[in-house]
């Protein structure tokens, strides 16, 4: 009869484990989120500013119409600052047995929040307040996901939908009108002025790649990925003691796997991770599919790794009431790589630009484009400009970023 009942305790924690928390017995709050930071080759961390921004859906607010309205002449306009972190989609999902109506506050005290959804009772650059925001459990009949605003714009923002959290409702008094939104989850991102816990460097040789953690509590599922022209490889470090440092040998010429096959696998590594730090399986998938063009698909050096939850705590006090029986907050940090390679390209290929011919520029443009920075071009060009101080060098750099940011002419081949 004991080894039975045993058995049953065993069998109610894989159920519980696995299939996700019980609303029966509790209410549960979710979050996960990305910071992202570029550094160089010697691990120093740049300040950047995205050459171009991920979209996001038309009904989400930002800083320069807070309240909906059409952006002001002179007001900051979404993300558009260098800073030294891009917070990125950070989503909090709730799970309650029962409809109950909750107050949520974020403060980001090293940062600005610059985008949200659905409409906050308090906005402040280091503080979003939702007050009496409904909780409405998905198995309720009012969780109807026609509910849920939509927009015709590609966007990485609805991929976070597809999971079995309760619908939220938000009541707005602006003016007039009573106005209330739903969605899955509360959303929220911004830039960030600190340095993240974790060092990255290239070693003697381009395949080596130094890992310190600078921070104070340990790092882990750390992912060191190259992708270059299709193709790639990646180490796994599963943990990094605070104040380790650790090389890893990275082959960049030989070891290479097609890049479809390089993503499949890695989105699913990356999911059992981030279930291993809390998150349910269809959260860590939702995740992985937002992220899955950035983080598998952009060519470059990168690496990707688990914040530590104390750092979470520190760096974005939460606060709910009433309190959730659980909660539960896993963070990414990616640090993009700017390699010496990666710099001399870009530095050619501004000389080329300040050629008088127009054939020049424009295959200096499509060859600046192929060599893979992407939106962290800036971080680049902000370096060179800086290295050197020369007022026609600088002009002629952030006139080519400028046009690496337009639309590319297809019909232009690159130069061998």
């Amino acid at each position: 009869m004991k080894t039975k009942s045993v058995f049953l305790v065993i069998v109610l924690m894989h159920v519980r484990l696995f299939a996700g928390f019980n609303t029966d017995s509790g209410f549960a709050a979710h979050e996960w989120g990305t910071f992202t930071s570029v550094q160089g080759a010697d691990g120093v961390q740049l300040e950047w500013n995205p050459l171009v921004a991920s979209e996001l859906p038309k009904f989400v607010y930002d800083r320069s119409r807070p309240r909906g309205s059409q952006p002001q002449a002179g007001i900051f306009l979404g993300k558009s600052m260098a800073s030294l972190q891009r917070m990125e989609t950070p989503v909090i999902y709730f799970y309650s047995g029962q409809e109950q109506r909750v107050d949520v506050s974020v403060k980001f005290p090293q940062g600005i929040v610059t985008e949200w959804f659905p409409q906050a009772s308090k906005y402040d650059p280091q503080l979003m307040q939702w007050k009496g925001l409904d909780i409405i459990p998905a198995k309720s009949k009012e969780a109807s996901e026609k509910l849920l605003p939509l927009d015709a714009s590609g966007s990485h923002y609805f991929a976070a939908r597809e999971t079995d959290g309760d619908l939220l409702r938000a009541g707005n008094d602006r003016g007039e009108k009573w106005i209330r939104e739903h969605e899955k989850f509360l959303f929220y991102r911004g830039v960030g002025f600190f340095k993240a816990p974790l060092q990255a460097a290239l070693g003697t040789t381009d395949d080596l790649v130094v890992l310190k953690n600078t921070g104070s509590e340990a790092l882990s599922h750390l992912y060191v990925l190259y992708i270059r022209h299709g193709s790639g490889n990646y180490l796994y470090v599963d943990r990094l003691s605070p104040g380790q440092e650790r090389t890893v040998k990275l082959a960049t010429q030989t070891e290479l796997s097609d890049l479809s096959t390089l993503r499949t696998r890695l989105a699913s590594e990356m999911a059992a991770s981030l279930v291993k730090e809390g998150l349910y399986k269809r959260e860590a998938a939702a995740m992985v599919k937002t992220w899955n063009d950035s983080w598998f698909g952009e060519e470059g050096l990168r690496v990707l790794y688990t914040l530590p939850r104390a750092w979470t705590d520190r760096t974005l006090p939460l606060d709910i009431s009433p309190a959730p029986t659980e909660v539960v907050r896993v963070m990414i940090g990616r640090a993009e790589m700017i390699t010496p390679a990666m710099e001399w390209d870009l530095m050619k290929q501004i000389t080329r630009y300040g050629e008088s011919d127009s054939t020049a520029k424009q295959q200096a443009i499509a060859n600046a484009r192929a060599i893979g920075l992407g939106r962290f071009a800036e971080a680049v060009v902000r370096k060179l400009v800086n290295r050197l101080p020369n007022r026609e060098f600088s002009q002629t750099a952030w006139n080519l970023l400028n046009e690496m940011g337009k639309a590319p002419d297809k019909k232009l081949a690159l130069a061998k």
